[in-house]
């Protein structure tokens, strides 16, 4: 074999080694991403989900379409389904800093100074929801004492929660542990069966219901 075709052998070799070495590395960062949720200030949470976007971070921010009625007109507004969240996809090693020092941003919610990582299928679900808007009461901000059922069919088939009821109707709080939240929907009973093995814990405080 000549010099020439064994410097492209070798040439081949070492750009064949390198694109594998760089997909790796794509990968790794791919699996470093989690979502985390963001406490920011008042009435800012539009604000820092677009400075979020424009520093080339993937962010969520789950809006709540009603319509508001003024003694002039009537128009639709888009609200935060919960008041100070930002929802963000990162790699906190790498991240953190860009997302403190973002305007508006005040702290991320978890214990302590560990930021708690938020589940793919939560964000799944809040999406979810939020385009049902017509089925949501509220949010809430604790576990109502309840027996734990799933949905069977419709938009929020498979989702799980706390049946309660109020007066005539019967609701689903559906409570997401990582940042101690909750969204109340209406739904039909028949929708619902018990989770077998669930037992869920007592709690004697009043819930809150936060209309949208």
């Amino acid at each position: 074999m000549s010099s020439a075709n064994t410097l492209a052998v070798i040439t081949g070799s070492f750009f064949a080694v390198l694109q594998v070495i760089i997909v790796s590395f794509r990968m790794l960062d791919v699996q470093n991403l989690g979502w985390y949720a963001v406490y920011v200030r008042s009435r800012h949470e539009k604000k820092v989900h677009q400075l979020f976007q424009e520093q080339g971070l993937t962010s969520f921010l789950p809006l709540l379409e009603t319509w508001k009625q003024w003694s002039d007109r009537k128009k639709k507004v888009s609200d935060p389904l919960f008041r100070g969240y930002v929802f963000v996809n990162i790699d906190l090693f790498k991240d953190r800093i860009k997302v403190l020092d973002t305007e508006g941003v005040v702290k991320f919610i978890g214990i302590g100074r560990n930021p708690s990582v938020i589940g793919e299928k939560d964000i799944e679900w809040l999406k979810k929801l939020v385009r049902e808007p017509e089925a949501i009461n509220g949010t809430v901000s604790s576990l109502p004492a309840g027996q734990k059922v799933r949905v069977l069919a419709g938009p929020f088939k498979d989702l799980e929660g706390v049946v309660v009821k109020q007066a005539r109707e019967t609701r689903l709080v559906v409570f997401f542990d990582s940042i101690m939240q909750g969204v109340e929907v209406s739904i039909f009973p028949d929708l619902l069966v018990p989770v077998k093995g669930s037992a869920m814990p007592h709690n004697d405080g009043v819930v809150e219901v936060i209309k949208p």
